[in-house]
């Protein structure tokens, strides 16, 4: 199953290739298993002066199948397992986890080329590395409360970092943004056109120890931000912690944008909603990654324990028909203790740790 995943070493750069065109190279626990393998070995190879990630070319060129770097993890496996004993689920989140952990922590130079559609597990892939690419066509997101799930992989960590209440707004309403946005908040720390990716690849696999150097050269600037437009609108509308707050500031100010906001946020889960808003509060109080992996390990665990992510998988992704039954269905009928309840700590037993460590919390 590995070859969902490559993993090689070329002129002195460790290379992880994402390999799964047909399901825009959506992570499987093996795809996690074989990276981790991989960057452990790298570490002590004193012939890997950095690493990159990037998708590997569709099969013959293939329009269809060349539209991302990374869709997700593979959600159906894990909604399958939720309907079931949640073991394989459990251990998905486990080893993905500590891919996310190890990202982030490794001590060589990791850059990431974020071209297409970058969402989900993608994001987890993608962000922990030092320099990440984006192009004119990427497309971010974190959409995981529209299928009742949360911004997993790290995104109580990243999200609560964006300036202003920008991860606030893109962790409730699942909102796509593009490479320039990426480039203007700081998820990107590089923007360059898609047709120039493969030279400057081929220059760092000459020169790794240049990668810096190669990829400053390369940046241009990107096109205005569209996302730039409306912070302030999302600074002032997002304002709150409380989704219901949040939702009686887009009512009050009535305009266009509140508008669309509102009726995004009405196809979400309500419940995932609050996990989300929170999940963010915590995260940017949390000094230590691993912590904050932690913290997601039990949400994880929680959450595909009920109702609403197994109808939000069967809405979005089995049927099709894009109308979850939510439960509970509103807002107010989530309750702070339910909220709770989720974020409550597994036993020690049960809770998520890091390769070769241990995790505080979760």
């Amino acid at each position: 199953m590995t070859d969902q995943v490559l993993t090689f070493v070329e002129g002195g750069v460790g290379r992880i290739r994402l390999n799964r065109p047909k399901a825009i190279h959506a992570l499987t626990p093996d795809m996690c298993e074989a990276i981790n393998g991989a960057l452990l070995a790298w570490a002590g190879d004193d012939r890997v002066v950095a690493v990159m990630i990037d998708h590997a070319p569709a099969p013959d060129g293939d329009p269809k199948l060349s539209r991302g770097f990374c869709a997700g993890g593979d959600i159906a496996l894990i909604a399958n397992s939720a309907k079931a004993d949640c073991v394989e689920a459990e251990r998905f989140f486990h080893v993905e986890y500590r891919m996310n952990h190890l990202l982030f922590i490794y001590e060589k130079p990791i850059v990431a080329f974020i071209d297409g559609i970058v969402m989900g597990g993608g994001v987890g892939l993608s962000l922990p590395a030092r320099y990440r690419v984006a192009t004119e066509r990427t497309t971010f997101a974190m959409p995981e409360t529209g299928i009742g799930l949360f911004p997993d992989v790290g995104g109580g960590w990243f999200l609560s970092r964006l300036p202003g209440r920008v991860g606030a707004w893109l962790a409730a309403t699942g909102a796509r943004i593009d490479g320039a946005d990426c480039a203007a908040i700081g998820i990107a720390t590089h923007y360059m056109a898609s047709d120039k990716l493969d030279a400057v690849k081929a220059r760092i696999l000459v020169d790794p120890t240049g990668l810096a150097d190669i990829l400053a050269e390369n940046a241009e600037t990107p096109p205005p931000s569209k996302l730039e437009a409306a912070r302030a609108d999302i600074d002032r509308l997002f304002a709150s912690d409380r989704a219901e707050e949040i939702v009686a500031a887009l009512k009050a100010d009535g305009g266009e944008w509140a508008g669309k906001q509102l009726a995004v946020l009405a196809t979400k889960s309500p419940q995932t909603v609050k996990v989300a808003l929170r999940q963010l509060v915590e995260g940017a109080a949390k000094t230590d990654f691993a912590d904050n992996m932690a913290m997601e390990y039990g949400l994880a665990c929680a959450i595909i324990r009920r109702p609403d992510f197994v109808e939000g998988v069967r809405a979005v992704i089995f049927d099709k028909d894009n109308a979850p039954r939510w439960n509970p269905a509103t807002l107010e009928e989530v309750s702070d203790a339910m909220i709770d309840a989720i974020f409550a700590p597994l036993p020690p037993e049960r809770g998520w740790t890091p390769i070769g460590g241990t995790a505080e919390g979760g």
